[in-house]
């Protein structure tokens, strides 16, 4: 099988997790460059950095407690 068979399967059996995950990561960086843009203008740049990669334990935990929630009803 070559590796081009493999994405398209892996696509194909993916396709509307790696959209939800991609549609998280869009709206995750656009509220943070929207947050210190407008907000947090004169906060250090590091500060961003820590946004952005607050945005990982973010992730988990909204598709965990999302996964919770279908299991409950």
């Amino acid at each position: 099988m070559s590796l081009d068979d493999r994405l398209r399967q892996h696509v194909r059996e993916h396709k509307s997790g790696m959209l939800y995950d991609l549609m998280f990561a869009v709206v995750w960086v656009a509220l943070v460059g929207f947050l210190f843009d407008f907000v947090f203008v004169g906060a250090p740049r590091w500060t961003f950095y820590m946004f952005m990669l607050a945005g990982i334990p973010a992730y988990f935990g909204f598709f965990w407690s999302l996964e919770l929630a279908r299991q409950a009803e």
